[in-house]
């Protein structure tokens, strides 16, 4: 069933495909749009999922069978920080099932520049209040998997956040609230505000600067179209509130000139015409036929994990974000 892949998450091992890179977004200010409704999309949607997932669902699995290419023989997963890194700077992913999935390929692509180690920790079906401590409900997240405690351990310049806004049974920390409802909006705005500032006070805890936040901003959804675009304004006056950033990984994973409309294909970039089997007519595959939401284009497992083949959607929504934190790292020196 669809709604089985709705939290999934597998991220992507490969050689990508270009994307121009992303231009760090100036921040905005919170847009009251009214409630979603149908995709604006010339291609049928899938039917919306009727009820929760459990956590432990794996990725999409693939439109296509794309040909999996091996494991890199090194994980994303802690690397030492500071002077232990030869000066580079540590940066945390975290996130749901887009950061699960994307983990292996945003590290390439951060580290490829020699400035920025990656420590992933990402747990799919999960929302910002997973990664918050002291709330009563229950969590996807372990305590040692806690944004903030993560904050004191890796001592990151930045830290990315990577939530497309799961809710509804999808995480107990959600309590029910229904996706999308006035209740669902002024709760992620809460959440967001107590996550930037448990961030804060874990950095001042551990004795370092504050690291930059990097709000993701979400890419089109086959079923509110006006939801994803909310919830991007709440990323973006968050930001804007506390002297963060975003990265528009979003635009990276929409048609030129339609930022909101969902599409599981769109026009070729100009590595995907030069790469086999990845431009059809013109058009690239983002998403598999029986998954709006997720980029993996792999086979199905029963655990969560990083996508093992080539996916255009993972390659342009991570280069997007690395972007964003290539160009904070060189500054921050």
């Amino acid at each position: 069933m669809l709604v089985l892949l709705w939290i999934t998450g597998c991220a992507e091992v490969t050689n990508p495909a270009d994307h121009p890179a992303e231009v760090e977004q100036g921040p905005a200010a919170v847009a009251a749009a009214g409630p979603g409704g149908p995709p604006e999309t010339s291609e049928p949607a899938p039917p919306p999922p009727s009820g929760p997932a459990p956590p432990s669902s794996s990725g999409p699995p693939s439109r296509s069978s794309p040909e999996p290419l091996p494991r890199p023989s090194r994980e994303k997963t802690g690397e030492k920080s500071g002077e232990e890194s030869g000066e580079k700077s540590p940066v945390l992913y975290l996130g749901d099932s887009l950061a699960m999935e994307s983990q292996l390929v945003l590290g390439e692509h951060v580290e490829s520049g020699g400035r920025a180690t990656v420590h992933s920790a990402p747990y799919s079906g999960t929302t910002l209040c997973d990664y918050l401590t002291g709330r009563s409900t229950g969590s996807l997240v372990p305590p040692q998997d806690k944004a903030a405690v993560l904050v004191g351990t890796h001592r990151p310049r930045a830290v990315v956040l990577q939530f497309w806004g799961n809710s509804w049974g999808f995480t107990p920390c959600m309590d029910n609230i229904p996706q999308g409802s006035a209740e669902y909006y002024t709760r992620y705005a809460k959440d967001a505000e107590a996550l930037t500032e448990q961030i804060a006070q874990a950095a001042r805890s551990a004795g370092i600067p504050r690291p930059r936040i990097v709000w993701v901003l979400q890419g089109p959804d086959a079923f509110s179209t006006d939801r994803t675009r909310r919830v991007n304004d709440l990323y973006q006056a968050r930001a804007a509130a506390s002297g963060d950033t975003v990265a528009d990984a979003g635009q990276a994973v929409s048609a030129p000139g339609e930022r909101y409309v969902w599409r599981q294909r769109v026009p070729c970039n100009d590595e995907e015409r030069t790469s086999p089997g990845q431009c059809q007519n013109g058009l690239t595959t983002l998403h598999r036929d029986d998954d709006p939401l997720h980029f993996c284009l792999a086979p199905t497992t029963t655990t969560p994990r990083p996508c093992p083949a080539v996916s255009p959607g993972i390659v342009r929504y991570s280069r997007a974000i690395a972007a964003v934190v290539d160009r904070y790292v060189r500054r921050a020196g």
